[in-house]
C-alpha cells in the first residue's frame, strides 16, 4: 500500500494539528506503510490534512481516477473562533467552505467523538473516531529532577507550579487562565507555548488586540514563556496542568500531561466526556472562583499524585501504538 499524505501549508502551521499529522507518519513508518508527503494520483489513497485550494483540487482529480480519498476532520467554524486576528470574521465563511470540502471526501477522520458529532452536520460522508494520540517517547524525559530544577530556576517558579502547554489564543481559555492567576496571588502560573498560532515572524500580525491586552495585562505571579524547544522541561516543572479551553477537537498537550501524571484541570466541555470528573481530572464550570476552587483543591500532594496516577493510566488508551491500528484499519478498508 502507498499513500499520498498531504498537508498543505505544512511549512506555516504549528501545533496540535502539525503534530497529529506527524503522529500519522509515525504510525506509517511503523507499520511499514509506503507514504509520500506529496500529493499524487500515483498511490493507492490519497490522504488529506488540510483542506486548502490544492487540496480541494486533489481531491476532485482522485475523484475522477478513482482513487480513494480520506481527509482529517481537524478544522471547523466553532474551533476556529477566538484564535487569531480576523478568526471571528473568517469563521462564518469558513463553514460553508469547510462543509464542501468534507463533501469531497470518500470517509471522514474525526479525532473524538465531539468532533465527529459537530462534523455530522458538515457532511454526510462516512466517519470514523481516531484519536490523534500522542507519542509517550516526546515527553519520557519529563521525570528528571535535574531537568525539572533547571525549568524552575530558569523561570523562577515555584511550587506546586500551575502550568499550560500550547498556543495562546483566547480560544483555549487565555482570560480564564490569568484571571485565576489573578485570584491566587500566592501559586505561580506558567504558559509554556508560542504566543500565536503561527509562531516567529507573524506574531505581531496574527496576535489579536484582545491576546496582547490579556498577556500584558497578566499579574506578575502570571507569565508566558514563548517557544521552548524541550518540552519535556515544561512538563518537568509542571504540577498541575491548568487547561481552561473552551473549544476543542481533542488536544494532543492534555494527553502528554497526562501521560506525565499531571492532575487535571479543565474545563467541563463536552469534548471531555470520556474524563471522569474526580477520577482522571476535576471539571470547572468556566468561572474563575469556580477554577480557583479546583486548582485550590491540588495543594494537597496526596490528591495530586492520585488523580495524576489515573491520568497516567487512562493516557495509555491514546499512546499512538494503541490508536494506529484504528488508523491503519481505515487505510485497508478505504483500499
Amino acid at each position: 500500500m502507498k499513500v499520498s499524505h498531504y498537508f498543505e501549508w505544512e511549512e506555516y502551521i504549528t501545533g496540535g494539528h502539525a503534530q497529529s499529522v506527524d503522529n500519522q507518519r509515525k504510525i506509517m513508518a511503523r507499520r511499514g506503510i509506503e507514504y509520500t508527503p506529496k500529493p499524487t494520483l500515483e498511490a493507492d489513497l490519497l490522504h488529506l490534512n488540510n483542506m486548502g485550494p490544492k487540496s480541494i483540487y486533489w481531491a476532485k482529480k482522485a475523484q475522477r481516477a478513482d482513487v480513494p480519498v480520506l481527509v482529517h476532520t481537524h478544522q471547523t467554524a466553532e474551533d476556529f473562533r477566538e484564535s487569531f486576528a480576523f478568526s471571528n470574521v473568517l469563521a462564518k465563511p469558513m463553514r460553508p467552505y469547510l462543509e464542501y470540502a468534507y463533501s469531497l471526501a470518500d470517509h471522514l477522520i474525526c479525532p473524538s467523538e465531539y468532533n465527529r458529532r459537530v462534523i455530522e452536520e458538515y457532511a454526510d460522508a462516512p466517519k470514523t473516531v481516531v484519536s490523534n494520540g500522542f507519542d509517550p517517547e516526546k515527553v519520557e524525559g519529563y521525570d528528571d529532577d535535574d531537568l525539572r530544577q533547571t525549568y524552575l530556576d530558569r523561570y523562577d517558579l515555584e511550587p506546586p507550579v500551575i502550568f499550560n502547554v500550547g498556543h495562546v489564543i483566547k480560544r483555549k481559555g487565555l482570560q480564564s487562565f490569568v484571571e485565576t492567576a489573578r485570584a491566587m496571588p500566592d501559586l505561580d502560573f506558567v504558559w509554556f507555548g508560542y504566543l500565536n498560532p503561527a509562531g516567529g515572524e507573524l506574531d505581531r500580525f496574527l496576535k489579536s488586540k484582545d491576546t496582547k491586552r490579556l498577556v500584558e495585562s497578566a499579574p506578575d505571579n502570571c507569565q508566558f514563556t514563548g517557544y521552548v524547544e524541550d518540552i519535556e522541561g515544561a512538563f518537568a516543572a509542571g504540577d498541575v496542568f491548568f487547561w481552561p479551553s473552551k473549544n476543542e477537537n481533542e488536544g494532543i498537550a492534555l494527553l502528554e500531561a497526562m501521560s506525565c501524571g499531571k492532575p487535571l484541570v479543565i474545563r467541563d466541555i463536552p469534548t471531555y466526556e470520556w474524563l471522569d470528573d474526580g477520577t482522571h481530572c476535576l471539571k470547572a464550570g468556566g468561572d474563575v472562583s469556580d477554577f480557583a476552587g479546583k486548582l485550590d483543591r491540588f495543594r494537597d500532594p496526596d490528591l495530586r499524585e492520585e488523580v495524576g496516577a489515573n491520568a497516567a493510566e487512562k493516557s495509555e488508551e491514546f499512546e499512538l501504538d494503541a490508536v494506529g491500528d484504528d488508523l491503519v484499519a481505515v487505510y485497508h478498508d478505504l483500499v
